[in-house]
């Protein structure tokens, strides 16, 4: 599937990021331990390609309202701010690097952070 390689790609192009299945889908950890982004295939029947990332405070509410075709409030983890982006539509893969680099520093040690631009 070739979101999930290109969304493979740009994750495991961050520091220290690995990945390994998380809930029977793939996911991706900043040393092993922050998750970074889980993917999500028609996450139980919603009908979405998916991916599910932490996003500063305030991002996820005005891009979902702004554009809900391409985000949502994602379940389990949209209450703690969380955002879920479709890779079913139309993509900006700039813009879907700017929003994976957004959420590692967002969990990745200040050391790691620091490097991602």
């Amino acid at each position: 599937m070739e979101q999930l390689e290109a969304l493979r790609k740009s994750c495991l192009a961050l520091p220290e990021t690995t990945e390994r299945l998380s809930h029977g889908s793939p996911a991706w950890f900043v040393r092993g331990k922050k998750t970074l982004a889980m993917f999500a295939d028609d996450h139980h029947g919603d009908g979405r390609l998916a991916f599910w990332c932490p996003a500063p405070p305030g991002a996820q509410e005005e891009l979902v309202r702004t554009e809900p075709e391409r985000f949502f409030r994602p379940a389990y983890v949209g209450h703690r701010g969380w955002l879920g982006v479709r890779l079913d539509v139309d993509l900006d893969w700039a813009e879907v690097d700017r929003i994976l680099r957004e959420a590692y520093r967002l969990v990745a040690p200040k050391t790691l952070a620091a490097r991602v631009v």
